[in-house]
């Protein structure tokens, strides 16, 4: 079959797109909602200000000559857009270049005394530590008493749901959580994961996890790696996140320390779950890379060759959440139909997706399927995040 031609790259340029509102919306609500976290001083305003002037009106500009990371950005793609209106550029690449350009307003990379320190923390840890987090956790007990296949599958789903636990998403949606998601999946190959993931006595191989979001998302990620690792499914799991703050709530290092914490204090079997996983950082188990691409404004099509090598050797690569989504299937508006082996076929290896739709791109539907999400929604089941799909490539 021959392979579908790609359309072009989404970009921000069309009011009204769920793309433009980003860079016009949502941007703007994320530069407010830092300035008011913290008592930063006259410099961190002024740049703040300025970067909501450039984001909104304003063209993309280079970096500093001592930028520690301006060869890379150029690499990148820095020097083909430099001068031109954000909204004019890949939608991929200006979202990740706001967040390069917000962490250099808050003098994240110093020199300096804000250097190092999380523009996003007092979200994350507020939302690690809320009701609802106790609530989820809470489940474990009533959990811990069934099968292994069937608790398996509720922790495959409760890391496929807890997608709808996104900051940044919230930010511009303030009633989505608050939709009732969806019940059934829109494309469900939970049955080809599983059998990638067989389980044995002893796990064989490497499962990496391509991470999302921090807080409420990242602990039942966590869960659910402790899991494959206890029964089998696998014998290592590389769980990959961002090398810094990242799309407001995207888990750092810092993150997953603060989950593994979270967990190992909370009650009952949550706190189990926390010192197995606490156990498996130290014996090698479980162990966390922070890739710089993890960061990076392009697809994957374009990882490096050390990247390419790791998911190659990986038995599956799990690839979390809306924005990996997007960086796996290149971000473009395909048609709805068209097959995710297909779009995928770039990958080093097995890969599956996990994740909660909150943009257009999507693949793999039947006509069937697209034909009555359109009919009952028209175009909003794309960003709504009230569907949800498993999605594998063997």
């Amino acid at each position: 079959m021959p392979r579908t031609p790609a359309p072009p790259v989404i970009l921000g340029d069309e009011p009204g797109s769920f793309p433009h509102g980003v860079l016009a919306e949502r941007h703007p609500a994320i530069i407010r909602q830092v300035r008011d976290a913290f008592p930063y001083d006259p410099d961190i305003h002024r740049a703040l200000d300025a970067l909501l002037v450039s984001c909104t009106e304003g063209v993309i500009e280079p970096l500093p000559a001592d930028a520690h990371d301006r060869d890379r950005w150029r690499t990148w793609g820095l020097d083909t857009y430099t001068g031109r209106s954000w909204f004019d550029v890949p939608w991929l690449w200006s979202e990740s270049w706001f967040y390069r350009r917000l962490l250099d307003a808050v003098g994240y990379f110093g020199p300096g005394p804000w250097q190092g320190l999380d523009p996003f923390r007092p979200f994350k840890l507020a939302e690690l530590d809320a009701p609802e987090t106790d609530e989820e956790l809470a489940v474990l007990d009533d959990l811990e008493s069934r099968p292994a296949e069937e608790r398996a599958h509720a922790l495959l789903h409760g890391s496929l749901w807890g997608n709808r636990a996104d900051l940044g998403f919230r930010l511009s949606d303030a009633d989505a959580e608050g939709r009732a998601a969806a019940p059934g999946l829109v494309a469900d190959d939970s049955d080809t994961l599983w059998s990638l993931l067989p389980a044995a006595p002893t796990g064989n191989g490497t499962l990496c996890l391509v991470a999302d979001n921090a807080g409420r998302e990242l602990v039942p990620d966590l869960l659910l790696a402790a899991h494959l690792l206890a029964h089998g499914h696998t014998a290592r799991v590389v769980l990959h996140v961002k090398p810094y703050p990242y799309y407001v709530s995207d888990a750092t290092p810092a993150d997953v320390v603060d989950a593994l914490r979270r967990l190992a204090a909370a009650p009952g079997a949550a706190s189990a779950y926390g010192r197995r996983l606490w156990s498996a950082m130290a014996d090698g188990t479980l162990t966390v890379r922070a890739h710089p691409f993890a960061a990076a404004p392009l697809p994957y099509e374009e990882m490096p060759p050390d990247l390419r090598a790791e998911f190659a050797a990986a038995t599956l690569t799990l690839v979390k959440g809306d924005l990996n989504y997007r960086r796996l299937v290149g971000d473009r508006r395909w048609p709805p139909t068209t097959p995710f082996p297909e779009v995928t076929a770039h990958f080093p290896g097995p890969v599956a997706a996990l994740r909660t739709l909150k943009s257009d791109v999507i693949t793999g539907l039947t006509a069937d399927t697209e034909a009555a999400l359109v009919a009952a929604e028209d175009q909003r089941w794309r960003t709504g995040g009230t569907h949800a799909l498993i999605q594998v490539r063997g």
